[in-house]
């Protein structure tokens, strides 16, 4: 499969099990800082973007993820919901939803006991929807 894995930690955990996909992730990484360091266009079959976990109130969430989106183009993006404030979640449903993009919410698969990172059976559960 031709695909490339955007954004922070879980976009890394991701990567992991989807090891034939490119990964241009970083463990703690917010939107903003993402969207600075990586300002090119992504082309793949498939994309999967995790970003906003590290993000907090000051930070415009929905302006960096919709700024990444429209650096992407793919046949199927897929955006994985954090598990982490509600205004982030919305933000990527919305952002997602207007494109037309399939999400996989990470509160849906066994998590690690910070609540917010999947366990290696998540990950693997939240690869298995990616197609």
């Amino acid at each position: 499969m031709d695909c490339v894995i955007l954004g922070d930690s879980l976009a890394v955990g991701v990567g992991q099990i989807l090891n034939e996909c490119r990964t241009t992730a970083k463990i703690g990484i917010n939107s903003s800082t993402y969207i600075a360091k990586h300002p090119n266009d992504f082309v793949a079959e498939v994309a999967v973007i995790s970003l906003g976990s590290n993000d907090w109130e000051k930070i415009p969430t929905k302006n960096n993820i919709q700024t990444l989106r429209s650096h992407i183009t793919a046949r199927k993006v897929y955006w994985i919901i954090p598990n982490i404030h509600k205004w982030v979640r919305y933000d990527v449903i919305t952002v997602a939803s207007s494109y037309g993009d399939v999400t996989i919410d990470a509160h849906s698969v066994p998590r690690s006991r910070d609540g917010i990172h999947p366990t290696s059976v998540g990950y693997r559960r939240i690869a298995s929807e990616i197609k």
